[in-house]
């Protein structure tokens, strides 16, 4: 059997390929694998799309049949749950949603009892008990798991997030929500520090989550910033985990430029667990260059917050993220938490004293080229075992020494491997790019 987790979860287009019957059989069983270490009860929330309500109550009744009490959040953001999980006594949590895909796909994700993510070892132990079908016991009676309410957490996850926000009395924040699990409560909780915001995009009706707006749209915060005269700008992908900002002139702040502003104030303020912002294989090399003029470093990870994530935990370091606005905090949350992170990026601009427009440039982004190389599937993870390619490898970044670099990685849905060269040329990057690609396709031929 294929693996059903991917990075961050199960994922398909809900009925068809994440079906009632499979979100029951992974609550089922993650009740089995969560419920040897704690018997309390989990939560789950969900998004805004269509389908929340379908697998809502097909995954409520796999975990109850697995003997594991449900509450139900309601709409409620990733990083929200996982908070609630992390500063509660739950045996753990799921979020329903398929985070920037199209209302159609939904998806599941699943948290510990300390609000982290399963761990690759949990979840292939899900799998396998689906894989097989067979239950360690079914229960009946009092055995059994039952619905409880609980309707406090909703908002103690917003008192956390006014907790860490400043009085922003004077700004004005402009806000697209995707039509998403923000929708709710993003713009009443920053009303409430005092900020005057203007807001997009927060009137779901199930279909329009993500629909060409949200942070993969990301023109249409610009616009608005601009067109409101805005502070400031933040856009949020359907579940939130992540946040594309931008600057009063209305320039996109990614997530490398948003690292470097708030690791120039956690090294500020003695912070910055060993100087240390970790970035993926994707982050620019502009993050370097900066990071290295006040004294801090990139560590780079493979693409994926979780990875990002897991070096986070074993190295003891605090932030890192990706260019693509996941942001993770871990003296706060434990995961990326993409309104928390516009509320400390805003807290960052204020004890700095710059506008953000002046901040963002302080990152001066390398050129980057990305060529796809065609290779079948079955040759695309074994290009560094061509001696040719690796001799080829090995040149480019000799010429290179620190003023570019080279990544090579194999697509994870496609026949493709992904050439991406980093210099300070934009024409000759280009050139070798392509060069590298045609030699990986002509040897893996």
């Amino acid at each position: 059997m294929s693996r059903l987790f991917g990075t961050d979860g199960v994922r398909g287009v809900a009925n068809i390929e994440l079906t009632p019957e499979l979100a029951f059989n992974i609550g089922f069983y993650a009740g089995e694998v969560l419920g040897k270490t704690c018997h309390k009860p989990v939560i789950i929330g969900r998004d805004t799309r269509y389908s929340g309500d379908l697998l809502y109550y097909s995954l409520a009744s796999g975990f109850m049949a697995s003997g594991i009490d449900v509450i139900d959040v309601g709409v409620i953001s990733t990083p929200g749950l996982a908070y609630l999980v992390k500063e509660n006594d739950f045996t753990g949590g799921a979020v329903i949603s398929a985070s920037h895909n199209p209302y159609e796909y939904n998806g599941i994700k699943l948290f510990n009892e300390n609000g982290f993510k399963l761990t690759d070892e949990q979840e292939d132990e899900i799998e396998a008990k689906i894989d097989t079908g067979i239950p360690e016991e079914r229960l009946t009676h009092e055995k059994i798991g039952r619905v409880l309410e609980d309707d406090s957490l909703l908002g103690q996850y917003e008192n956390y997030l006014l907790d860490i926000a400043k009085d922003y009395t004077g700004l004005k924040i402009a806000l697209d929500l995707g039509n998403g699990a923000l929708s709710g409560y993003a713009g009443e909780v920053l009303e409430k520090t005092g900020a005057e915001v203007v807001i997009i995009n927060d009137e779901p009706d199930g279909k329009n989550i993500n629909d060409k707006c949200g942070s993969t749209n990301p023109d249409m915060i610009c616009d608005l910033v601009k067109e409101t005269c805005a502070d400031i700008g933040f856009s949020f992908d359907g579940d939130a985990d992540r946040i594309i900002a931008v600057d009063e002139t209305g320039e996109i702040i990614d997530g490398d430029h948003m690292m470097a502003i708030l690791a120039r104030n956690m090294k500020n303020n003695g912070n910055l667990k060993n100087d240390v912002v970790v970035g993926t294989v994707m982050s620019n090399m502009g993050l370097d260059e900066y990071l290295d003029s006040i004294g801090a470093r990139v560590v780079r990870t493979n693409v994926g917050d979780r990875y990002v994530l897991e070096e986070m935990l074993k190295e003891g370091y605090n932030i890192g993220g990706e260019q693509s606005g996941h942001i993770i905090m871990l003296d706060y949350n434990t995961t990326g938490d993409g309104l928390a992170s516009g509320i400390h990026l805003l807290n960052a601009i204020l004890e700095i004293g710059e506008k953000p427009s002046v901040l963002n440039k302080m990152v001066k982004n390398f050129p980057q080229v990305l060529v796809n190389a065609k290779v079948s599937n079955d040759k695309k993870y074994s290009f560094m075992e061509n001696e040719t390619i690796k001799c080829e490898v090995e040149k480019i970044e000799e010429d290179f020494k620190n003023s570019g670099r080279v990544n090579i990685r194999p697509s994870g849905t496609e026949p493709l491997v992904r050439v991406m060269i980093e210099g300070k040329d934009q024409g000759e990057i280009t050139k070798i790019a392509e060069n590298l690609a045609k030699l990986i396709e002509k040897e893996l031929s």
